[in-house]
């Protein structure tokens, strides 16, 4: 009886819940689970860099219980990927649907994980952004004292 090989790819950047959800989602769909994380220069091929340096991310990935294996992962062409870990099922978020259908025509099932409302690496960046710009502005209407010298 064969095993079936279950790959799931991501940036994972600023790790958070959603994250864990799709690893966990990827766990429950076969047997060996394998977790391509992005390289830095990937990312910066199709967007802003990580905020998360690569070697950081891959560590926190590698450090969950669900993974069998955590790789680097090179490139968004998964064909050869694919062909050389034997993979049956490719999850990945829905912010790329339809993106990795040509894998089907390679006899993998390719499921698009629902991210739901809000929770996503980019959105937490701009919370993050947008809430350090209003303390900002704060500080710029009422200053900071300068702490007192001790007498």
């Amino acid at each position: 009886m064969s095993k079936t090989v279950v790959y799931v790819s991501g940036t994972f950047d600023l790790f958070h819940s959603n994250h864990l959800k799709m690893i966990n989602y990827g766990r429950g769909l076969g047997d060996t689970l394998i977790v391509g994380v992005s390289t830095d220069e990937l990312v910066c091929s199709y967007k802003n860099p990580p905020a998360v340096p690569f070697e950081e991310r891959i560590a926190i990935v590698e450090g969950l219980k669900g993974p069998d294996v955590v790789i680097p992962q090179h490139t968004l062409e998964h064909i050869e990927t694919v062909k050389k870990l034997n993979i049956d099922v490719f999850v990945i978020g829905d912010d790329w649907y339809g993106k990795y259908d040509y894998l089907k025509e390679q006899g993998v099932k390719v499921f698009y994980f629902p991210y739901g409302k809000g929770v996503s690496s980019t959105n937490l960046k701009k919370k993050i952004h947008d809430q350090y710009q209003k303390l900002i502005e704060s500080s710029d209407n009422h200053p900071i004292p300068e702490p007192k010298g001790i007498a």
